[in-house]
């Protein structure tokens, strides 16, 4: 039994700063709340914020093994299956470069503060078993999203594609995808059918550039995101590049968005129009997306979101809100809460949070605008 004592608190899915003290059980159950209440070890929070650990909710790990190349080339140069500088690393790279790599990786997210990541895992089965051998005895929990090369193609074996995704879906937590440019209509709705039924994530990158809306448009009449809400899958990625009707429909949709401005801008594919976006109610998860692009870092995230996006509206977007991205969004992602076990701050939950060192009166913008890796002084 440990007690969190005379820190402030973001506490419940609101993140709401109390200023209570965190009882512990030894099963890490946080089992109560209260500002008088002190119970074993005891914790000294004064001066510092009590915030829940971070969700990255999106990354791709196995590139941690070319850190900052490809600058300059276009986004299909850098990334787009099988030819992309990333997928041609990946499959010259040996399982052990690759095991390392993602350990150096998952060791840094540890560090700032990160409990779960989603990861769009690349490789087929073997990547999938490749990510769970890595994170094995490291204190975070990956949320693996597998895939295979014969999802690809505008001619496709249906019934390999059913066996793949049958043979996936026994290691995995579910199937992330490329893109649309790289899968047909029916590779889709056979992927989220199978998802659905096992009760497990299916995710797809759309509109992550104008070119990627423009082809979906003279193929199909439709543009992305809607090929993504009429397939059913649980999550998007980026939707960086929506047209009008996108922002609508997303709403109405059962559809968990998430957003990663940073890639977005690292690969000049534009920024996402995420005021619009929370105009409408739709609660966003962040990611910080390709590894070999971007640090890990949700603290950089949220500071590049919060001013990136108030620059582009021309509008004022509370620092909570950019917050609730990182933590209790999830929670209230009904595609997605039911499959990934992510708590916040409240009774009955599990104690998945950090001790922050306070900055300034502002505990959101403290954490956004001024916390460093230095100023974790506890993970727990």
């Amino acid at each position: 039994m440990k007690t969190i004592a005379n820190g402030l608190i973001l506490k419940g899915i609101e993140l709401s700063p109390v200023k209570e003290n965190i009882v512990i059980d030894d099963e890490n159950k946080i089992i109560e709340i209260s500002k008088d209440v002190q119970e074993g070890e005891i914790i000294d929070a004064s001066g510092k914020i009590v915030c829940p650990r971070f969700i990255n909710a999106h990354t791709h790990i196995g590139d941690s093994i070319i850190k900052d190349e490809g600058d300059g080339l276009s986004l299909s140069e850098i990334v787009k299956p099988p030819t992309g500088i990333k997928h041609l690393a990946l499959e010259s790279a040996s399982d052990e470069e690759l095991v390392e790599g993602m350990k150096e990786s998952m060791w840094d997210m540890y560090n700032y503060g990160t409990s779960h990541f989603i990861d769009y895992r690349e490789g087929g089965l073997e990547g999938v078993k490749l990510l769970k051998k890595a994170s094995k005895d490291i204190p975070i929990t990956p949320i693996i999203l597998g895939r295979d090369s014969c999802f690809y193609g505008d001619d496709p074996n249906y019934h390999q594609v059913k066996v793949s995704i049958r043979k996936l879906l026994k290691h995995a937590d579910g199937i992330g995808l490329s893109g649309f440019g790289e899968i047909d209509t029916t590779v889709a709705e056979i992927i989220c059918e199978k998802c659905e039924k096992a009760g497990k994530i299916s995710s797809i990158h759309v509109a992550e550039s104008e070119s990627n809306q423009f082809e979906s448009l003279e193929k199909t009449g439709k543009s992305e995101p809607q090929r993504a809400f009429d397939a059913g899958f649980n999550q998007i990625v980026h939707m960086t590049n929506p047209k009008n009707q996108d922002i609508v429909n997303l709403s109405k949709s059962n559809s968990s968005l998430t957003v990663c401005p940073r890639s977005n801008g690292a690969l000049h594919v534009g920024i996402i129009p995420l005021y619009d976006i929370l105009k409408t109610g739709v609660k966003p998860l962040i990611g910080s997306d390709n590894i070999m692009i971007n640090r890990p870092n949700i603290f950089r995230e949220l500071e590049f979101t919060l001013k990136i996006m108030k620059g582009l509206s021309k509008n004022y977007i509370a620092p909570q809100e950019i917050l609730k991205m990182a933590t209790t969004n999830l929670s209230i992602n009904s595609s997605l809460s039911s499959k990934i076990n992510k708590s916040y701050i409240g009774e009955g939950q599990n104690a998945e949070l950090m001790i922050v060192n306070q900055k300034s009166d502002n505990p959101y913008l403290s954490l956004i605008n001024r916390a460093e890796r230095e100023d974790i002084v506890k993970i727990i």
